[in-house]
């Protein structure tokens, strides 16, 4: 990975993002500057009381008031991170990671790059041997995820590249035949793209796919067993319940986190290889592509950005990256035309 990267640990550092929790609980993030001040209703707090403090620190503001200073986690930035396009949940990138068994030295595929939180767990599972190709049909998205990579990271990563096109025209041009570990497909439909995943794939190779609706998980599984180029798919969600733990008040929280996407996953098989024949119950009807149409979230009137809001997206995804970067004065932070 590129020698820039910012590392996540150790003494708070300008360039850094700070959580500041104060006594009521209030929680607010700042980038820290050498001479820069962080102003609330009750007092001043001095960037350059926290720069060179461990983290997890408590330090103290003008009129003695306590804050804890932590750097948030990767799951505290991607949720809280400008946003183009939906996020991936931390629940379901650590299920990913899993399922696909994402190792460091990988070569990764992923389609598409969206907000860029799943590329932030990708790069950091793959680690600084391995490869990460993001592909994304629209620029406002890419240049989204790759200025929040910027102001996670400090740097966009030397191993890491973003396609802006179609990614079955693009992907064969990006990467040789067989020579891709792990292709990752956050569309909504990707099963127009299990051709050109296998062919990218090595033996033995991960196929992942993450769709929202019950429709596309069947669609997707069907195509995935029609190429006969895979194993049979398996399928899954996630879904996580907090609890409230104090004393002996131990109870489920009154909310969770339930269905956010399927996960339905295969591993590319050697050239030639074919699977043993498995007794399926034979479906009830047929459908058609009309019959899925109902079923897309954009028939469903899932909302998506609108032009001034993914615009704001930008700036602010561009001025952290700046902040990120200690450069106040980089031409990304410049408004959009």
């Amino acid at each position: 990975m590129n020698d820039a990267v910012r590392r996540q640990s150790g003494p708070f550092r300008a360039g850094d993002r700070v959580q500041l929790t104060g006594p009521k609980g209030r929680l607010n993030t700042i980038t820290l500057e050498v001479g820069g001040s962080f102003h609330t209703h009750t007092g001043i707090l001095d960037h350059d009381r926290v720069i060179g403090q461990p983290d997890a620190s408590i330090v103290t503001s003008s009129n003695g008031i306590d804050y804890l200073a932590l750097r948030p986690l990767l799951t505290d930035f991607v949720m809280s991170m400008p946003r183009g396009a939906a996020i991936i949940y931390p629940k379901d990138a650590a299920q990913i990671l899993g399922m696909a068994d994402i190792f460091p030295g990988a070569v990764v595929v992923e389609a598409g790059v969206g907000s860029g939180a799943l590329a932030l767990w990708l790069l950091r599972a793959v680690g600084p041997s391995g490869v990460l190709h993001s592909f994304e049909r629209r620029q406002e998205f890419a240049d989204i995820a790759q200025a929040n990579a910027q102001a996670f990271l400090g740097a966009v990563p030397s191993n890491w590249s973003v396609t802006v096109g179609d990614f079955v025209e693009a992907l064969p041009a990006a990467v040789t035949d067989g020579a891709v570990d792990r292709v990752v497909l956050d569309m909504l439909a990707p099963w127009e793209c299990i051709d050109v995943a296998a062919n990218a794939l090595t033996p033995g190779g991960v196929l992942l796919c993450y769709v929202a609706t019950v429709t596309q998980l069947s669609r997707t599984a069907e195509a995935i067993r029609a190429t006969a180029q895979f194993t049979a798919p398996d399928s899954a969600e996630t879904m996580v319940r907090t609890w409230h733990v104090e004393g002996l008040a131990v109870r489920p929280d009154h909310r969770m986190i339930g269905h956010t996407g399927f996960l339905i996953a295969a591993r590319r098989l050697a050239p030639g290889a074919l699977l043993p024949e498995v007794a399926r119950r034979a479906s009830k009807s047929d459908y058609s592509d009309d019959d899925v149409e109902v079923w897309t979230p954009g028939a469903l009137g899932d909302r998506t950005a609108s032009d001034k809001s993914l615009r704001k997206s930008i700036r602010e995804a561009r001025a952290a990256a700046a902040a990120a970067a200690g450069d106040s004065n980089s031409p990304d932070t410049e408004p959009l035309e």
